[in-house]
């Protein structure tokens, strides 16, 4: 049976992030393999412009609306609604982001399609489609069998290739009209945070904390051996929600995105939010108390350590290889 195949496109100013050209490159394989077609719907400020680089899909559907650097969900979800009813899709893939987190939900209580998050495998073969979610911050993966080859799929980042999404065609552009509905959420404008005194994304070297700090007082420890190694100190939500750090220093999906050359991740355990934000890294050595962490399924090097406990030594070793101590 042919799929036709709907991938919620997301981009901010100007952009489009790799996760949708990921699902744009596995929606296009499964597409090939059944003979069905692959639909990207971009809606908001710019969608005119950014539709024709989406050359894995046969057809962009595009939303314009020149009023929202934001779209609306309430707008997206009715969207996407009519696009499934009309070109008979059997499945969707949207982003697990901030962008898109909450639309999957919504849309399966709306159509009365199942909703998988967390996804981050898709196999088919002629009688079914298993897709595998990442449970509990990876600690389980779950298998599990689409019915009819039917859902909606909240997929990874990283899951898939991106260079897969990448091809160098334009697809045919259907213009769509936006959904007259009446929402109780209105776009006013699109707030950043405020630049920290450091730019982690500019930095070639991460020092970054996680729970496993233990407390604010140890923070000055790993400012230390990021200072020792040229770097800056960032750290996962948990650090900044603790009021630790601010906001600016905050690695994952609502945090910033990083590709430094070392990441040296000291007690994360590697949750698929973080991981987003940080799978750029060159090189990532991890250290954590628990074996099972996910952070050790992606790290080059890991050491199964309290960190407290190898900040210093490390530090000192490091001046000493400097020939600073």
């Amino acid at each position: 049976m042919s799929a036709s195949i709907i991938v919620l496109v997301e981009h901010l100013k100007g952009n489009i992030p790799e996760i949708s050209y990921e699902m744009l490159g596995a929606a296009r394989k499964i597409a090939d393999a059944s003979g069905g077609k692959v639909y990207a719907l971009i809606a908001g400020k710019g969608s005119s412009a950014l539709a024709s680089g989406l050359g894995a899909a046969d057809v962009a559907l595009v939303l314009e609306d020149s009023s929202a650097d934001v779209m609306n969900d309430d707008i997206l979800i009715e969207a996407l609604k009519q696009a499934i009813n009309e070109k008979q899709a059997t499945l969707v893939l949207v982003g697990c982001t901030n962008i898109s987190f909450g639309i999957g939900t919504r849309l399966a209580l709306r159509i009365g399609m199942p909703f998988i998050n967390w996804v981050k495998d898709i196999k088919t073969t002629e009688g079914e489609m298993v897709v595998t979610s990442a449970l509990f911050g990876g600690k389980v993966l779950s298998d599990i069998a689409l019915k009819d080859k039917k859902g909606i799929l909240g997929i990874l980042s990283g899951a898939f290739p991106p260079d897969a999404g990448k091809i160098a065609k334009q697809p045919a552009i259907e213009h769509i009209a936006k959904p007259e509905i009446k929402s109780k959420v209105k776009f006013r404008s699109l707030i950043e945070p405020k630049a920290g005194d450091i730019d982690i994304s500019r930095m070639d070297v991460l020092v970054s904390v996680g729970r496993g700090i233990q407390s604010q007082d140890n923070i000055p420890l790993a400012e230390e051996l990021a200072n020792a190694l040229g770097g800056a100190v960032s750290s996962s939500r948990p650090v900044v929600d603790q009021g630790w750090l601010p906001l600016t220093r905050q690695v994952g999906k609502s945090g910033m995105s990083v590709s430094p050359e070392l990441y040296l991740a000291l007690g994360i355990s590697g949750a698929p939010e973080h991981y987003e934000g940080m799978k750029g890294a060159k090189l990532i050595v991890a250290i954590n108390t628990d074996p099972k962490a996910p952070i050790f399924d992606f790290a080059n090097y890991g050491a199964v350590v309290d960190c407290l406990e190898i900040i210093e030594p490390l530090k000192e070793e490091i001046l000493k290889r400097k020939g600073t101590q």
